[in-house]
């Protein structure tokens, strides 16, 4: 068992902050055949290339035969393939194919139009601030996925 960590008072008011803020991305996301979990293991394979299976399953919070589902639909629907692995061929590899690039750049786009009209609402000084932490937002995600 790891030890608890004391949070402090700024700590819980951030992920108060993330939560609210995560819940008004969801509004804002375009409803539409790709669930969430679909969406981002697309985003992960557009980031950051071909996975095998058994390494797209654990980030996502599913089980190895839910990605297995997953990945079998999203192959259908021609938004991700199959290959074998060239450093292994017992292994699968499974990558993004143009059209799921084109259904990931389409939900970011309608995204970020509702979330432009959003913005709109802001200061100036509350959108410069957003700006001025978009560094500090993309270390975090980055220590999460480390």
């Amino acid at each position: 068992m790891q030890p608890v960590t004391a949070i402090t008072q700024e700590d819980a008011a951030i992920a108060a902050g993330f939560e609210r803020f995560y819940e008004t991305l969801r509004r804002l996301t375009p409803r539409g055949p790709l669930s969430l979990t679909a969406a981002s293991t697309l985003r992960r394979l557009e980031r950051s290339g071909p996975h095998r299976l058994s390494e797209l399953y654990a980030p996502e919070g599913i089980s190895q035969p839910a990605m297995t589902q997953l990945v079998t639909r999203l192959e259908k629907e021609g938004l991700a393939e199959r290959t074998g692995d060239p450093n292994d061929g017992r292994a699968v590899v499974v990558s993004i194919t143009e059209a799921g690039r084109a259904a990931v750049a389409h939900r970011r786009e309608v995204r970020a139009t509702a979330l432009s009209d959003l913005l709109r609402g802001l200061t100036p000084a509350e959108h410069a601030a957003i700006v001025a932490a978009l560094p500090a937002l993309e270390r975090l995600s980055d220590l999460a996925t480390e």
